[in-house]
């Protein structure tokens, strides 16, 4: 429960007994870190072998890095460091608290492809493998398809409004083409967003006729849409290092030979990572505890409606997750 719904049970004000939990009944005052805790907390016992490290916004879009203990499974002793900022050089000062020998104990880091991510992982714990999460590999692949959808919505566009000053030209109406499902083509692509997300059995009845539509009209995107979805089989798979290799490799070749500047791009950027991304299919890890832990506090952000004291909020968070 909020500290605002028990104030309205209560026929208060909200801040009163805000204020008067963080001064008398809460220990804020006397914690350990409040001198610090607007720039960085951490919590040593809390390291374990397997890590997380991610990113999330506060008020403002105020970045912040966190490391999280896998074996923490969202819960208490989950949350190893927040830190403010993403700029390597400033997390690793702020993680290099923790004693060297703790760090070294960190066999395995779950993290995006971030070059400062990949710089903090190296500096602060050496001895770790680093594993590329997945999710994030399929949606860089996932954000180019929606490009690609994006560049032919304005294109169609930009031909609607020259039709459309020609009819006018002529004195007639203009009247667009619509499909069966009563979509005009600039309808379809704009509509055809969230279906472009989803595996075709997770459809429904008129996203799979928007589909039906949407390939008939634009071959490509229905190639790399399907090159998407076997970008996920293949991760699916409970293969070697050196199987996943292969497969990914005859997988970047499918990919190339369309030449789409954003698709090449998708796949320069995997080869950059390669080695780490194929570490997965070596431990099967990936971000989703990171994800999961990102996501309770932008819950909790909310219950709170925002984030005004930062320090009172992080030893709520503390409190919770450490």
């Amino acid at each position: 429960m909020s500290i605002k719904s028990l104030a309205d049970f209560c026929g208060m004000k909200s801040s009163t007994l805000t204020d008067y939990y963080k001064e008398h009944l809460s220990d804020f005052r006397s914690w350990n870190q409040i001198s610090h805790s607007d720039d960085y907390i951490y919590f040593t016992h809390n390291l374990g072998e397997s890590i997380s490290i991610d990113e999330t916004a506060f008020s403002n879009g105020e970045l912040y890095t966190i490391i999280t203990n896998k074996d923490g499974h969202g819960k208490k002793g989950t949350l190893v460091a927040m830190i403010r900022g993403t700029k390597a050089e400033e997390v690793c000062k702020r993680l290099n608290k923790i004693p060297e020998g703790r760090r070294k104990k960190v066999r395995n880091i779950t993290l995006h492809m971030a070059g400062s991510m990949y710089q903090i992982a190296k500096k602060c714990f050496p001895n770790a493998t680093q594993t590329i999460d997945r999710f994030h590999v399929q949606k860089l692949m996932l954000e180019a398809l929606q490009d690609l959808r994006i560049q032919y919505r304005w294109n169609v566009m930009e031909q609607e409004n020259d039709e459309i000053r020609k009819a006018k030209i002529r004195n007639i109406e203009y009247k667009a083409k619509r499909f069966d499902n009563g979509d005009t083509l600039k309808q379809l692509l704009a509509r055809s967003r969230y279906l472009l997300f989803k595996s075709p059995e997770k459809w429904t009845k008129s996203q799979k006729q928007r589909a039906d539509i949407l390939f008939s009209q634009f071959d490509d995107i229905k190639q790399f849409y399907y090159l998407a979805l076997q970008l996920g089989k293949i991760y699916s798979l409970k293969i070697s290092h050196d199987a996943a290799r292969l497969k990914l490799a005859l997988w970047f070749n499918k990919v190339e030979q369309w030449g789409y500047p954003q698709f090449n791009t998708v796949i320069n950027t995997f080869k950059q990572h390669y080695e780490r991304i194929l570490n997965f299919f070596d431990n099967r890890l990936t971000n989703a505890n990171a994800e999961s832990f990102n996501a309770k506090l932008k819950g909790f952000r909310a219950t709170f409606r925002g984030v005004d004291d930062v320090r009172f909020f992080l030893f709520r968070v503390a409190k919770l997750y450490a």
